[in-house]
């Protein structure tokens, strides 16, 4: 499936479902070209025409099923309504943010010299300026692949780090907001959702990992922290469902750099810090499915296992999030990518 001129989409209103409306245009008519299928896994009338990608900064899985649906409902309804896991993995090598977050953009493991992306620090350094300068090579993104086919796309961040990768992918990166705040970041992205057309908008919330930090991981103010961060999810989710239109063609992947447990997170060998949650929700997902059921071949729950890159079969790792959202855009894998570079994570149930 590709991004194209024209594109049929599935509106869901009061339980009918209407085919044939179509949705904005992602990619120019006349010569644009048409890039094609990776694989016959769906219908060319494919619902879906953009991505919202979430990253909770530091959420312990723990801290969900210990709230429960009534303390973080739209996370459970993410669940409910979607595909999932709490039982995903960070990067191997590192349990921090930027080294995981990069991960997520690129495909790509974090260590350099074994074809990662080469970002092992996590503060607002300059040097290594850009992503590819820390990598030693030409490092592609989930960006630059949707700018490559003409969708626009968007970075809602609130640390200042992130402004490394709009260093490093200038051309490919439409929109860049980046507010400290949750609150006011969670405002721009609603905005962002009823005003543009975009095929992909990654945005990051901080607030867990900020109190997890201060007060402790799981704390009653950790835990007071998640329920807040659930209610702006509640608020961003409920701008894409708003709209029938909207609501019919976006599809929704949330997941988490890194868990923890105490004030820190920086050890990558603790359980509490490696195990992250990793939901999908959208048109033609199934709804309430684990993801690990519905890739009993190609995927494997670690248990409590870190797991390395040498097993055979992966656990789901955040770093699947760039290329699922490609394949759920009908675009082939981030270029020198590893994580689900097959794109064989699905989502849905089986024809």
């Amino acid at each position: 499936m590709a991004l194209r001129s024209v594109l049929v989409s599935v509106l869901t209103c009061s339980s009918i479902v209407l085919a044939g409306a179509s949705a904005p245009a992602l990619v120019p008519t006349g010569d644009s070209p048409v890039v094609e299928t990776h694989a016959q896994k769906r219908s060319l009338d494919d619902a879906i025409t953009s991505v919202l990608a979430i990253s909770i900064d530091g959420l312990n899985p723990d801290a969900l099923e210990q709230l429960g649906t009534a303390g973080t409902p739209h996370l459970h309804d993410l669940m409910a309504t979607g595909a999932s896991t709490l039982n995903a993995r960070t990067e191997h090598e590192k349990t921090i943010t930027l080294p995981n977050h990069t991960g997520m953009v690129t495909g790509r493991r974090i260590e350099a010299a074994t074809g990662g992306h080469g970002v092992t620090w996590n503060d607002d350094r300059r040097r290594p300026a850009t992503v590819q300068a820390a990598a030693g090579t030409r490092i592609e993104s989930v960006f630059t692949s949707i700018h490559e086919a003409g969708g626009s796309t968007a970075l809602f961040a609130s640390k200042t780090k992130f402004s490394l990768w709009k260093r490093s992918w200038p051309l490919s990166i439409d929109t860049t907001r980046i507010r400290l705040d949750n609150a006011v970041l969670a405002r721009s992205v609603r905005r962002d959702l009823v005003d543009e057309t975009r095929a992909f908008r990654f945005v990051h919330l901080s607030l867990p990992d900020a109190v997890g930090h201060d007060k402790g991981f799981m704390s009653k103010a950790y835990l007071r922290a998640v329920r807040k961060v659930d209610a702006l999810v509640g608020e961003i989710v409920g701008a894409v469902r708003s709209d029938p239109l909207r609501a019919g063609s976006t599809a929704i992947i949330l997941t988490s750099d890194h868990g923890g447990r105490g004030k820190d997170h920086s050890d990558a060998t603790k359980l509490a810090n490696y195990r992250v949650a990793f939901m999908v929700a959208g048109p033609g997902v199934a709804a309430g499915a684990d993801l690990y059921d519905l890739n009993a071949d190609d995927y494997r729950d670690p248990g409590t296992r870190r797991t390395t890159y040498r097993a055979s079969v992966q656990p789901v790792r955040n770093g699947d999030l760039a290329n699922l959202a490609l394949d759920l855009l009908d675009l082939g894998p981030v270029p020198g990518s590893e994580h689900n570079s097959a794109q064989d994570l699905d989502v849905s149930l089986p024809n």
